[in-house]
């Protein structure tokens, strides 16, 4: 993205200038092309503000933040990083705080009934894309010109068509998405490396290796009822899985699912009824069927299936970087410390090496805004604040890393390294603190990509898990497609048929991975899902699209 000469004024003399925001194509479009005047609401807000400036409120601020209380660091009044933002920065906050659980339901009431607190983090825009057309939400997009530090990584990072997918058909987008300047897969399948090695294997390359290798294993342990078994199935079968291998199937599964339609580089077809799904549920249906695949795997809870695994009675699990290490914990409280973990790159597929868009992507969870907080006297500097944390280099350290001296030491060459008393992620095994939960530092209310640069991404990463993103960023990336941008009309007819649809794929998919439903009845399964309206859905998809179907 071009910065203008009048972007340049934006970020740098907000109040000598009494400046308004004027339409651009680049963000700033309000729609009508009017200005969005703010020439009024720069209390607090730096005169200098812009990329490489400390953002530091000239008076004492208050911003209201919806808070997502994640159970494993509860909200601390006292934490340094709200502490260090009031002393250094002027910012306080006036916290609306949501426990976990209540978190998705709870947000989209409040937004609703209009009394959401000004911030809104923890927030992706498919969470909110029906929530927009009651005005209850900012649209941020016409205030990008006070985001220099976002529209610099934007521009820099090549994100502007990824950003511009994100509007609506009003021509607006009204979330600021977590930026990542490369994408950051994680999930994958963890292995018993050791038993790996005893039987002579080596990392599967493809999704076929990997199933003839469990052949091998159950094999040679014959203790085992099933090699390989399976987590995270709260609403569907295995959706971490399959998400991460769908890419390499030609098409987008499990969590990645989405919308329920992907690009196949002339149109949107629907998902659930495509080749690529159909191949990607024949293959792990096949490990069930051949009794390599646990069938509990897609129903039961994760504390059953980290038990499994961490106890010998499964060779494999669904897992990601962070899990292969509660693995490993596991099998030391289990006294077996000789177990080996193995944390494998995604295998390669029929369609290739490839990751779904979801998967390679570079939106992370972002932050919404309430309407209201437009109307505030200290808007500018809401949005210089807002600019600094969670899209400056600076801030974007601070929010994961905490401060220099305290938490950790940075030396000249960048290397950053935890206090002897402070652990995160097991870098620090035996630390008697936690970097969230005793200062509330690489919390996602606070910090939206746990990084975005690939620097600080890595920072916290062990070598292991360093290599398994440095081979996982080797792969392609299947292509996004258009941006769909339906209008009100079109995105409740398309909401409801998509919810009815989406029940049908996930019940279906359930069926046929367990072999209640024979494969041979996909065609009756299509046939089920046109009756509930595939191909208006898909059609609606590509018109809201711009596509043109034959």
């Amino acid at each position: 993205m071009r910065i203008t000469r009048r972007k340049a004024i934006a970020a740098t003399a907000v109040a000598a200038l009494g400046l308004t925001l004027t339409a651009c194509s680049s963000g700033g479009d309000d729609g009508d092309g009017d200005a969005v005047d703010v020439s009024a609401q720069t209390t607090g807000a730096m005169e200098d503000y812009g990329v490489g400036t400390t953002f530091k409120a000239t008076e004492p601020l208050e911003f209201g933040l919806m808070y997502r209380d994640h159970p494993n660091y509860p909200l601390k009044d006292d934490w340094s990083i709200i502490e260090r933002l009031k002393e250094e920065h002027n910012v306080t906050f006036d916290i609306q705080s949501v426990p976990l659980a209540d978190f998705e339901q709870k947000r989209s009431l409040l937004i609703s009934s209009g009394d959401a607190a000004d911030l809104i983090p923890s927030t992706y825009a498919a969470d909110v894309e029906t929530l927009t057309s009651g005005g209850a939400l900012l649209a941020v997009s016409d205030y990008l010109d006070y985001l220099p530090n976002f529209q610099d990584k934007v521009e820099k990072w090549g994100l502007q068509d990824n950003l511009d997918r994100l509007r609506q058909a009003d021509g607006k987008f009204y979330v600021l998405p977590g930026l990542l300047e490369s994408p950051k897969p994680s999930y994958s399948i963890a292995i018993r490396e050791d038993w790996w090695e005893d039987a002579g294997l080596e990392d599967p390359k493809t999704w076929d290796e990997f199933a003839d290798q469990l052949e091998v294993i159950k094999e040679e342990h014959p203790e085992l009822d099933y090699p390989y078994t399976e987590r995270w199935s709260i609403n569907g079968p295995m959706e971490a899985t399959l998400q991460a291998a769908a890419g390499n199937f030609g098409t987008e599964a499990g969590w990645g699912y989405g919308d329920g339609v992907t690009w196949n580089g002339s149109e949107y077809e629907y998902t659930g009824a495509s080749e690529g799904y159909k191949e990607l549920v024949t293959y792990f249906a096949d490990l069930v069927d051949r009794g390599l695949l646990d069938p509990e795997g897609l129903t039961q809870d994760d504390d059953a299936a980290k038990a499994k695994f961490t106890t010998g009675k499964a060779a494999a699990i669904g897992s990601n970087d962070q899990e292969a290490v509660v693995y490993r914990t596991g099998f030391e409280e289990a006294g077996n410390k000789d177990a080996k973990v193995k944390h494998l790159v995604v295998p390669a597929g029929p369609a290739g090496n490839i990751m779904d868009a979801t998967t390679g992507g570079q939106f992370e969870s972002g932050i919404a805004l309430s309407s209201s907080a437009a109307e505030r006297d200290d808007f500018v500097a809401m949005l210089q604040f807002i600019d600094w944390l969670y899209y400056s280099d600076e801030g974007l350290e601070f929010a994961k890393w905490g401060v220099d001296g305290e938490t950790y030491t940075k030396e000249s060459d960048g290397t950053r390294t935890l206090a002897d008393d402070v652990d995160w992620g097991g870098l620090n095994p035996g630390a008697s603190k936690f970097l969230n939960t005793d200062y509330g530092y690489y919390n996602g209310v606070w910090t939206l990509a746990h990084g975005s640069t690939t620097d600080l991404v890595k920072s916290t990463l062990t070598p292991e898990v360093q290599e398994f993103l440095d081979e996982m960023n080797q792969k392609d990336v299947a292509e996004n497609g258009p941006g769909i941008a339906m209008d009100e009309m079109q995105r409740e007819e398309a909401s409801l048929l998509q919810t009815n649809l989406q029940d049908l794929v996930m019940t279906g998919t359930s069926q046929f991975l367990l072999g209640d439903r024979s494969l041979d009845e996909w065609d009756a399964y299509v046939a089920e899902l046109e009756s509930a309206g595939m191909s208006t859905y898909v059609q609606t998809v590509n018109d809201a699209a711009g596509v043109t179907t034959e």
